[in-house]
């Protein structure tokens, strides 16, 4: 006699047991252990190249800056580096020409941009062009744009580009580089030249994403171009003009490579002397390393001090 057994017998047998609840959160967690190996392994990288190449630098330099160095033997010293810092008259006078040329920055290099890009923004036609013209001067070296300027724009005699347009507009030329007053408004306009084409795409980008139609109430408003640059670009902006302020000021406090081409480093009466410059000459020239680290952690000290205050009014602000 053949025995069979129930459809629903057969149906229970071959069902799988159900697994236990440490067995599925094991199998859950293996999963997203899988899931998020790829994005574990190249941050771990990213980490590691911050960790080696700026985290370390930045950790050696503050030690290096309580310590001192002669003749292979280190001793640590305490705070006598940072003192003979701040009684080197020089000190002063490159911390005075860095935020001379930050404000003399902002009030060019960062309205500059702006306008350069609501004027692009109003073209109809040919607008990738002139985005190109704009952006050219990025795309080269910063060494080879600032030659340029040296040796063609500021060129002090008549044969200078600049001097020649001040004579054939009527009006006194300048010694550009070689006068202490000028050295400054010098380097600003290079450096604006050199730098604006990124920020104007980047303002482009912010204008395009403007809602039109704030823009066609404002002129059935009655309102001209300067009252609605005031009331609907700028306002619409915000957020872009202040990020790309606080960026172009942490900037411009590092200035170094204008004064080292333009100005030969100090410039005529140390008119062209930087905070970065200054690192540059103790850590090269007088061989004080110590000197430079402790030079470096102050003005590390001073920018995270203004990133500090910006994020909090910017915070209150949103």
């Amino acid at each position: 006699m053949a025995i069979t057994s129930a459809p629903g017998a057969i149906r229970a047998a071959s069902r799988p047991a159900p697994s236990s609840p440490a067995g599925r959160q094991r199998t859950s967690l293996g999963r997203k252990v899988r899931d998020n190996l790829t994005g574990h392994a190249f941050l771990i990288g990213a980490v590691l190249c911050f960790a080696v190449f700026s985290w370390y630098p930045m950790v050696r330099g503050i030690v290096m800056s309580f310590q001192r160095t002669r003749r292979g033997e280190t001793t640590w010293v305490g705070w006598d580096n940072y003192l003979r810092i701040l009684d080197d008259p020089s000190f002063w006078t490159a911390w005075k020409n860095t935020f001379y040329f930050t404000v003399l920055a902002l009030v060019l290099g960062y309205a500059v941009p702006f306008f350069v890009a609501i004027l692009l923004n109003e073209f109809r036609h040919a607008k990738g062009y002139l985005r190109i013209l704009v952006y050219l001067p990025v795309m080269l070296p910063p060494a080879s744009a600032l030659f340029l300027f040296k040796f063609y724009a500021y060129d002090p005699s008549d044969a200078g580009l600049f001097n020649a347009i001040l004579k054939a507009l009527g009006l006194p030329t300048s010694q550009w580089m070689q006068s202490p007053d000028m050295t400054m408004p010098a380097m600003v306009i290079a450096s604006t030249w050199m730098n604006m084409g990124g920020a104007v795409l980047i303002y482009l980008a912010a204008l395009q994403n403007i809602p039109g139609e704030l823009y066609e109430a404002a002129e059935l408003d009655g309102a001209g171009v300067w009252r609605r640059i005031r009331h609907v670009t700028i306002p619409q902006t915000r957020l872009i003009l202040a990020l790309l302020a606080m960026l172009q000021i942490v900037a411009t406090m590092q200035l170094f490579i204008e004064p080292l081409i333009l100005a030969n480093g100090a410039g005529a009466e140390d008119s062209a002397t930087s905070v970065a410059y200054l690192i540059y000459q103790h850590g090269f020239f007088q061989n004080d390393l110590n000197g430079a680290a402790a030079l470096g952690v102050i003005m590390l000290v001073v920018l995270a001090g203004f990133s500090a205050v910006y994020l909090r009014l910017t915070a209150k602000q949103d």
